[in-house]
C-alpha cells in the first residue's frame, strides 16, 4: 500500500507504464489524449514517489521500488560538483560602496572574500551591507574586510561532497550560498558556490528526470 493516495490520472499513467514501458512522456500523452505539458505534473509526481524511473533517450518505466526508495537513492548520489555555480569573489580591500554595487550587478545574495594569495578569508551577505548601510555616508571608505564574516568561521564545503550534505549545511546555518573550496597548504582556494537555489533546482531534476 502506498503511503500517498494517487488520483486517477496518475493511476491510468501507471497502469500504461507498467503495460508498455519503457515509454516516452509523447507517448503516454497520445494515449490519454492529453498534452505532454499536462501530464508533466503527474509524472514528476510519479518519479519522486519512487513509482516510476526514467532514461535519457528511452522513456518511462515502472521501477518495482518501494515508495521514496528512488528518490533517496537518486539525492545519495547527487554531487555538490554536478550542481554548482561561478564563484562572486571580491578582494578584502574593496570599499562597502562597491561590495553593494557588484552585488546587485551580479545578481547575488553572498560575496566571498579573498586575500592577496586568493584564499577566502571571509563572506559578506546582503544583510551584512545593508547593516552597514544604515546611517552610514562613508561606505566609499570602509574595506570590506572591516564588517565581514571572518574565517573560521565561514561554512564552506568541497566539490565531492554530497548535496544532501550542503543543504544539511545551509539549513542548519541559515544561510543562502556555501562557497565551495579546494584546500591548500596554506588555505582554501574558492573554486564554486552552492545556493538554495541550485539545491532547489537539483531536487526539482529528480521529478523531472529529463524531459522525455
Amino acid at each position: 500500500m502506498s503511503p500517498i493516495e494517487l488520483n486517477k490520472r496518475q493511476e491510468e499513467i501507471l497502469g500504461i507504464v507498467k503495460e508498455n514501458g519503457p515509454i516516452t512522456g509523447e507517448q503516454i500523452a497520445e494515449r490519454l489524449h492529453l498534452t505532454r505539458s499536462t501530464l508533466r505534473p503527474d509524472l514528476a509526481i510519479l518519479t519522486m514517489a519512487g513509482f516510476l524511473d526514467a532514461r535519457p533517450r528511452v522513456g518511462y518505466f515502472y521501477s518495482g521500488k518501494k515508495t521514496g526508495q528512488a528518490v533517496t537513492d537518486s539525492m545519495m548520489n547527487m554531487k555538490v560538483r554536478d550542481f554548482q555555480s561561478i564563484p562572486i569573489v571580491v578582494t578584502e580591500n574593496m570599499m562597502v560602496y562597491d561590495a553593494i554595487c557588484h552585488m546587485f550587478l551580479e545578481d547575488v545574495g553572498t560575496l566571498f572574500v579573498v586575500d592577496k594569495n586568493a584564499y577566502l578569508t571571509g563572506a559578506l551577505s546582503r544583510k551584512d551591507l545593508l547593516r552597514t548601510s544604515l546611517g552610514n555616508k562613508e561606505l566609499n571608505k570602509i574595506p570590506v574586510h572591516i564588517i565581514m564574516t571572518r574565517m573560521p568561521n565561514i561554512t564552506y564545503c568541497f566539490k565531492h561532497d554530497s548535496l544532501i550534505h550542503a543543504a544539511k549545511k545551509l539549513i542548519d546555518k541559515q544561510i543562502d550560498a556555501l562557497p565551495i573550496v579546494k584546500e591548500h597548504p596554506d588555505g582554501y582556494e574558492v573554486i564554486g558556490r552552492i545556493t538554495k537555489t541550485n539545491i532547489t533546482g537539483a531536487f526539482l531534476s529528480l521529478a523531472e528526470n529529463h524531459d522525455l
